[in-house]
């Protein structure tokens, strides 16, 4: 079974200590002030996206990651570099957020551009996927970024394949893949999470459990209060996590990757969030009738900003007057201005997003390009 408190109590595993260090202890304080710059950096994109689309300076369907940002962050912070994700498309800053822990502008990191990704999302010439699909489905194999589907759980057996070949190989990486937990419903998600199990893979597939599978509430999708409990079934470990805390979201996810890495197979970590707006902005108004608005307000009441914010102070790494200085928490990104966010986070939205608008669409003799005839 799974423990409220969210350690890993699959039949093989020992729960764990309260008092036992955490992975969190082990980082120092920049690198808690850094992860707390990540959340901002990942919501500013959400809401200038938003912005974006509502002027009409977008087409395509906006998937909002906003209030959800401490599972981006927090799943992402402590992988090695080499390691690979399988982001989906609610998680559109993962393609530039991954390892941008060596370097917001570093051009060795093993991550997309914010340059390569805003051509994506304002179709253009520099974008991965050349103004051909939908803003998410992209991926980069030299920087070990699984192709995005829409398909619901359809990466989990492309990354059980990724961290087969690299055991094959000798090596010791580890894949991440995150998904909604409506896709846990699918057949192909138990079929890879038991391949991953029976070849003890180093597959950690994280849940985003938003309350919601589009217009579905979780009590109709899954019996049991806690998806986690679907590794039970494979002798692996379910962490439950705070979705709403970066901080928690660090820790079992590390506490995952360790179990990985060792070479003791896959695991499931659900971090239990709540999705701001509609499935997607074709849903925001749908979404305001399926869903009470009491239970909007609830799930968008512990802001993953505010909370990480209240720890810094606690720890004593920022001050009452800094913890002031940028004040984008609680808000709707209608009700955000670039004053409430970090000036270096704007700056470096603005160049992707002027990259974007200063290229070119791709050339119309492009369109046959990729097209395999017969």
């Amino acid at each position: 079974m799974t423990a409220k408190n969210g350690s890993a109590t699959a039949t093989r595993v020992k729960a764990s200590d309260p008092t036992d260090q955490l992975p969190r202890d082990l980082l120092s304080r920049e690198e808690y002030l850094e992860l707390f710059r990540q959340l901002y950096l990942a919501r500013y994109f959400d809401v200038r996206l938003i912005k974006e689309k509502k002027k009409g300076r977008l087409t395509g369907t906006l998937y909002s990651s906003h209030n959800q940002e401490a599972v981006l962050v927090g799943s992402l912070f402590g992988l090695r570099p080499n390691d690979w994700i399988s982001p989906i498309h609610r998680d559109m800053p993962a393609f530039f957020m991954k390892d941008l822990r060596s370097g917001w502008d570093n051009p060795d990191r093993m991550g997309m551009s914010i340059e390569e990704v805003c051509a994506q999302v304002w179709c253009k010439v520099g974008s991965p996927g050349r103004a051909r699909d939908n803003w998410s489905h992209i991926g980069k194999k030299d920087k070990h970024i699984i192709h995005s589907t829409s398909m619901l759980a359809g990466t989990i057996p492309v990354a059980a394949g990724v961290a087969y070949a690299d055991k094959l190989d000798g090596g010791d990486t580890v894949v991440v893949t995150f998904n909604g937990e409506g896709s846990t419903a699918q057949g192909v998600f138990h079929e890879a999470i038991n391949f991953a199990a029976v070849h003890k893979l180093a597959v950690v597939t994280i849940i985003e459990n938003n309350q919601w599978a589009y217009g579905t509430p979780t009590h109709l999708g899954y019996p049991l209060e806690d998806y986690a409990r679907r590794a039970d079934g494979y002798g692996i470990p379910g962490f439950i996590a705070d979705g709403q805390d970066v901080f928690d979201v660090y820790d079992k996810v590390m506490q995952a990757v360790a179990w990985g890495r060792s070479g003791k197979g896959p695991s499931i970590v659900e971090c239990k969030t709540f999705r701001a707006y509609g499935h997607g902005d074709h849903d925001d108004d749908r979404a305001a009738k399926y869903r009470p608005q009491d239970e909007v307000e609830q799930g968008r009441s512990r802001d993953p900003i505010a909370i990480a914010k209240k720890v810094l102070l606690e720890k004593g790494y920022i001050t009452e007057s800094e913890a002031t200085l940028y004040q984008a928490e609680g808000k709707s990104a209608g009700q955000t201005t670039d004053e409430d966010f970090p000036p270096e986070v704007v700056a470096y939205l603005k160049r992707g997003v002027d990259y974007a608008l200063k290229s070119p669409a791709p050339a119309a003799e492009e369109g046959e390009r990729w097209v395999f005839r017969v």
